[in-house]
């Protein structure tokens, strides 16, 4: 982002910035916590917990609703699941914020964002709408009624998240406007996943985009604070190095999507506590097939996993496969940076960060998943993230090269 670029937004814009990619990062962590101590589903209903617009503190506080049919209740998890949703919440309103202070001096541009929000603040309303219908019949039962609220609901989102991509793709320029509007459109996509996180009972393609989506996020609004606060990293290779970073990103994300693969599937006790074996064998019964099947229909409870072992296993050693190319890829382009002057800050902390990346992956599977090490792994690979955007976001050659 140049200066005159800058010149065009709110002088707190880069603070803004900071604050919603900080509250991303802890939002990213915390949801890892709520996943992995089975809290996923202590909210059945969405966006309200047991109807209630914080959360139970006591069982006896929900006597009839709809939503025990799905879960009992228990306050111990219930205050994760819609604690996590608040902050998410608060997270979406900066958001928003940044995108309408990005988007005014575009023609129109306050007024597409505002009405792409207005749009999907009122789907939340005709959702909740036909929930509160169908929920007073059986499961298998949805009314007229609540039918045409979901579909409603269904389409004012898309028409809002509509509105924000063509922004995002019409507006020229890759400067905060543009950038901001799509983080917008992602964030939003990210809301509905984590309703269907709930109402189709962790799915698991659903679970793996809601984390996705989540880190998504958190790099939009990682560059987008780099760009607005202008500190640039000038070198001579600076072409070369972006094209490395964004193989870097590409392969750091199929490994997220792995890892997200593996923990929605509860693939990572498929091996036992054998590394670098795999319950005794450096390659045992496997199912690469059923282990990444896609999809498998809406109703079914996913919690605590449906698959047999060999294809979990399957799983489990994908991810370690993937793993070992992301260290090597990701530890050469850290030697690269160590050459480089004004770069080897940066490549040391790559270097540490893949090494205790890769070191807490193999103490998930020695100590059988412990949930402070299974929440730094998580952590990990949001500080991986940080290092590559913001790499990507500050190198520029020197004045008067290409």
């Amino acid at each position: 982002m140049t200066q005159t670029s800058r010149s065009h937004l709110y002088r707190h814009f880069h603070r803004i910035a900071w604050l919603a990619t900080a509250l991303a990062a802890c939002l990213i962590v915390f949801g890892a916590f709520v996943r992995l101590s089975n809290a996923g589903l202590s909210c059945p209903d969405w966006p309200t917990c047991y109807g209630r617009a914080t959360w139970p503190t006591r069982v006896d506080q929900i006597v009839d609703h709809a939503a025990t049919a799905i879960r009992a209740v228990d306050p111990s998890k219930a205050w994760r699941e819609q604690f996590h949703r608040m902050v998410a919440g608060v997270l979406g309103v900066l958001v928003l914020v940044l995108a309408l202070l990005a988007a005014r001096k575009r023609r129109w541009g306050i007024g597409q964002i505002l009405t792409a929000a207005a749009l999907v603040a009122t789907s939340i309303h005709f959702y909740m709408g036909g929930y509160a219908l169908a929920s007073v019949h059986p499961a298998d039962v949805i009314p007229e009624a609540a039918r045409i609220k979901f579909i409603t609901a269904g389409a004012l989102a898309l028409l809002g998240e509509g509105i924000l991509l063509q922004a995002a793709l019409r507006w020229s320029n890759l400067d905060a406007a543009r950038v901001s509007a799509l983080t917008l459109a992602v964030i939003i996509f990210q809301a509905l996943l984590g309703m269907w996180t709930v109402t189709w009972l962790l799915k698991p393609i659903v679970v793996m985009g809601h984390l996705l989506g989540g880190l998504t996020t958190f790099a939009l609004l990682t560059w987008t604070a780099w760009r607005a606060t202008d500190q640039p990293i000038l070198s001579a290779e600076a072409r070369l190095l972006r094209w490395l970073l964004i193989s870097g990103l590409a392969l750091l994300g199929l490994q997220i999507a792995l890892g997200g693969w593996t923990s929605a599937n509860y693939a990572a006790w498929a091996c036992g506590t054998d590394f670098p074996k795999c319950a005794g064998y450096w390659w045992p019964e496997h199912d690469f097939h059923q282990g990444f099947v896609l999809w498998r229909g809406v109703g079914v409870d996913f919690e605590g996993g449906i698959l047999d072992n060999p294809a979990r296993v399957a799983i489990q050693m994908a991810h370690r496969l993937m793993a070992g190319v992301v260290f090597v890829y990701l530890l050469g382009l850290a030697v690269k940076l160590l050459r480089m002057p004004g770069l080897r800050g940066w490549g040391v902390a790559l270097s540490l960060l893949v090494c205790a990346q890769v070191g807490l992956g193999i103490s998930n599977v020695m100590f059988a998943l412990p949930l402070p090490i299974a929440i730094l792994h998580n952590a990990g690979a949001v500080a991986l993230l940080f290092v590559l955007v913001t790499l990507l976001a500050r190198l520029r050659p020197p004045e008067g090269m290409p």
